[in-house]
């Protein structure tokens, strides 16, 4: 028999970082009775700060090469998307832990400044995904999770009968989709990027890629942030502002930044100076501000300014933490879109107060490209009432995602402009493909998306379609630029599939979503083909209201290399799991992202390698999953209750005694002691597991963590490590 592929488990941050050290020892003791090696790969943000300061293996570009291989299987699990904040505060741990790394330079100086700059700049933002992500994505609910979720509904609460929460968005004033250009080019070739004729990038263009051009003026966002906050007062509803500083990581934080001046703007006149000699930067939001006015003689007057803003008569302002008084404005990485706009429509079209008070909110939006999704949403629930969790139906997608396709991508090629003028993007020969006229510090932006993955985009979507048996509804507008261009190119590849007896449509954003939620409430599925950006949006929004929790999709990437990229759910790296962890032992972070992310993996080497043994291995995973899920054996969010180890622990003796049963006569033969001893000894083992509880943790690092000491804590029951280990 031939060796069977290793399946590589990424080391990341925060709750799943932790949740592994119990889970793994556990994964790769049933795998390798079937001849399949789970191996690891640190691409947490303190090994990619490491690496990037040349103290560490580059493991990233390592798993870079992986996905290119045609049995590429890499597990991933959420990992940190770092603001500038966590990226100093990850660098601070590091250096008390005695590596000799330098401090970020926040305003670089001089050419070595710069240079470590460019370095640390690597490791912001979604600096993972675009590596591994040379694929398309598939995200659908498993049927024994949506079947699970009807049967104990989780809780949406009720929007009111006069509901005055609703979505601010640009419309396309100004914003990223209304200044949009795009254009696809006929041969592969350099393009050019200058403003005034001084080039800002220069990329290498591939044959009959789509190419966008766009701007977010700063002069018409300002303006859009006033009329809110004044909409705002005269509606009586909170003000909150959602973006995704963490992916797009160059535009985001500087339109949070520009949010925070407009709300405080008298604050910020008045103490402009100040602000400047002590290289206050309002991206970084009220908590770097804080830390840099700490011991200045006006810092308490400073400090009672902003405060008398937020007790005026503007509209108050929603809280990330209003236990600690900590507002939306505390840091751009704070409130992430994705995560955020799926609890205003959850809790009711509400968000929290300072008093700590769920109430109406204005949610705002500025770019209108994601922003008329979430306004359709919030409106469909003040017109319709909550969901309901027993009967609604599933939204999958299909998301154009391969090769750093759209936004997501488009760090490289993002610039805040430094003088007014024109933006020329210009064709190898000297053709003017796009011009743009901006001013001084407006937020450019290119964007691209090759044709080999839309491509495969289209081909995912109509296979299925043919599997489901349900309409596939391709999310573009022929209004919008970019949409256009990609309108004739999933016209022309649909041609040559076989859609014969699928019903397959092409509609905008809003329309699209009225047909997803009517249908949705009327208990059926459809699968929505979306792009990069709204693939993110939609994939939290629509599992979080059916589902709970998004970590509860099964993410697939078909490489297009042949291999498989499992991503462990959309459900973030949950620092406030973490929190609670260091605190009194609790993990409150459910694995069934990575249960359901690795049967899938098994899944995908069992068909290019057939193996009894190995698709045993599998059905009985899936029959563990499915007895974790009917049994609720999912971590109680209270400390001194079964947490992340016991839930482990419970699929370890349901995979056990699915083997014992099973049909491979030597796998049943090595696991029924097994499953007899899990099953004896359980009283014990969840009495070994709970003595931990209440108690600290020292980990030795947040970012991090020492091996050992993670380890320890994470596996507290000598009996269950004694009958792992001797599997």
């Amino acid at each position: 028999m031939s060796k069977l592929p290793k399946i590589i488990w990424s080391k990341i941050d925060e709750a799943p970082a932790l949740a592994t050290y119990s889970l793994l020892p556990i994964v790769n003791a049933f795998t390798q009775a079937a001849g399949v090696e789970v191996v690891t790969s640190d691409i947490s943000l303190a090994g990619r700060v490491l690496s990037a300061m040349g103290l560490a293996e580059d493991e990233l570009s390592k798993l870079g090469e992986v996905v290119l291989e045609a049995d590429g299987n890499i597990i991933k699990l959420p990992n940190i998307s770092a603001s500038i904040g966590q990226l100093k505060e990850c660098i601070a741990e590091l250096q008390g832990q005695g590596f000799d790394i330098p401090d970020f330079p926040e305003n670089p100086a001089n050419a070595e400044e710069e240079a470590i700059r460019a370095k640390y700049n690597t490791c912001l933002g979604s600096a993972v995904n675009p590596v591994l992500r040379e694929g398309n994505s598939d995200r659908r609910a498993a049927k024994a999770v949506k079947k699970f979720a009807q049967n104990h509904p989780h809780r949406l609460k009720a929007f009111a009968e006069n509901s005055k929460a609703y979505v601010a968005h640009m419309a396309g004033d100004g914003d990223f989709q209304g200044n949009e250009k795009s254009v696809t080019v006929d041969k592969a070739q350099k393009v050019t990027i200058a403003l005034n004729g001084k080039e800002l990038a220069t990329i290498d263009a591939l044959d009959k890629e789509v190419l966008d051009g766009t701007f977010m003026s700063v002069a018409k966002l300002k303006t859009f942030i006033a009329k809110t906050i004044e909409d705002a007062k005269a509606n009586g509803v909170l003000w909150s502002i959602h973006l995704k500083a963490t992916m797009m990581k160059i535009s985001d934080p500087i339109m949070f930044g520009h949010a925070f001046t407009v709300f405080f703007q008298e604050v910020f006149d008045k103490y402009a100076e100040v602000f400047a000699s002590l290289n206050v930067n309002p991206n970084l939001g009220m908590s770097d501000l804080e830390k840099k006015i700490a011991g200045h003689e006006k810092e308490a007057e400073i400090k009672a300014a902003f405060q008398a803003v937020v007790e005026s008569d503007n509209p108050e302002i929603a809280m990330v933490d209003s236990d600690k008084g900590t507002t939306n404005f505390n840091a751009s990485n704070d409130v992430i879109i994705d995560a955020s706009m799926p609890v205003v429509v959850r809790e009711g079209g509400k968000q929290w107060n300072r008093n700590g008070d769920a109430v109406e909110c204005v949610a705002v939006i500025p770019d209108s490209t994601y922003g008329m999704f979430h306004a359709e949403m919030v409106a469909d629930c003040v017109k319709n009432g909550q969901y309901d969790v027993t009967t609604m139906g599933s939204m999958a997608n299909v998301g154009l995602m391969a090769q750093k396709a759209e936004e997501y991508g488009s760090h490289p090629t993002t610039f805040e402009l430094e003088e007014a003028g024109t933006v020329t993007v210009t064709a190898e020969d000297g053709t003017e493909l796009m011009s743009f006229e901006c001013e001084k510090g407006d937020i450019w932006r290119m964007s691209r998306a090759k044709d080999i993955p839309i491509k495969d985009w289209v081909r995912l979507a109509v296979e299925r379609g043919q599997i489901e048996k349900v309409p596939v509804i391709f999310w573009l507008d022929e209004n919008r630029a970019h949409d256009a261009q990609m309108i004739k190119k999933v016209k022309t590849y649909l041609a040559d599939l076989d859609t014969e007896g699928l019903d397959i449509q092409i509609m905008n954003v809003t329309d699209a979503t009225r047909f997803t939620n009517a249908r949705v409430r009327a208990g059926e599925n459809t699968i929505a083909v979306t792009g990069n950006v709204l693939r993110d949006h939609l994939t939290d929004m629509y599992p979080i209201l059916e589902l709970g929790t998004s970590a509860k999709m099964l993410s697939i990437v078909p490489l297009l290399a042949g291999g498989g990229l499992y991503e462990t759910g959309a459900g973030g790296s949950a620092p406030k799991h973490v929190d609670q962890f260091l605190a009194e032992g609790h993990l409150r972070w459910d694995s069934l992202g990575e249960f359901l992310a690795l049967a899938e993996s098994l899944r995908f080497i069992g068909r290019k390698h057939s193996d009894e043994k190995l698709e045993a291995l599998t059905a009985a995973l899936d029959t563990a999953n499915e007895g974790y899920l009917e049994n609720n054996k999912a971590p109680s969010r209270k400390c001194g209750e079964p947490d992340n180890k016991a839930s482990h622990f419970f699929v370890a003796q349901y995979w056990a005694d699915a083997l014992a049963n099973g049909s491979n006569a030597e796998l049943a033969e090595k696991f029924a002691p097994v499953a007899k001893a899990l099953k004896e000894n359980e009283a014990k083992i969840i009495e070994e597991l709970l003595a931990v509880e209440g108690k600290a943790q020292d980990i030795g690092g947040y970012f991090h963590p020492n091996d050992e000491l993670a380890e320890k804590a994470m596996r507290p029951s000598a009996t269950l490590n004694a009958i792992i280990d001797a599997i």
